[in-house]
């Protein structure tokens, strides 16, 4: 069994993560990016539309992740990645040789809903 890698965190700690359902709405090939990624652009309902750099293209073709739902943190700061502003994490597991599988809710759901 692999041993913890980082301090534990309080529950106070976890709840102040802003892990949220959302739909992906637009996905495009992010030519600018040192890595192979995609520019997503996710539906979160009440808490609007978030742009992030995703860097799932051994699994994920732009035109297979419209309208999947995903799970991301969306209480990051804006982070500059190359000449795009990512404003939300999309979560996935990250695999041998760093495949990315998105974290997806089994069942649809509301776009906005928490993650607890």
């Amino acid at each position: 069994m692999k041993e913890q890698s980082e301090a534990p965190i309080t529950w106070n700690d976890f709840t102040k993560i802003e892990m949220r359902v959302g739909t992906i709405i637009q996905a495009e090939v992010f030519t600018a990016a040192r890595k192979p990624a995609y520019k997503l652009v996710v539906d979160f309902g009440e808490y609007g539309t978030r742009k992030t750099s995703a860097q799932i293209t051994d699994l994920y073709q732009p035109e297979t992740l419209i309208g999947k739902q995903v799970i991301a943190v969306i209480n990051f700061p804006p982070k500059q990645i190359a000449t795009f502003m990512s404003e939300c994490l999309v979560l996935g597991t990250v695999g041998a040789s760093n495949v990315i599988t998105l974290l997806t809710p089994e069942q649809p759901t509301e776009n906005g809903l928490r993650i607890g």
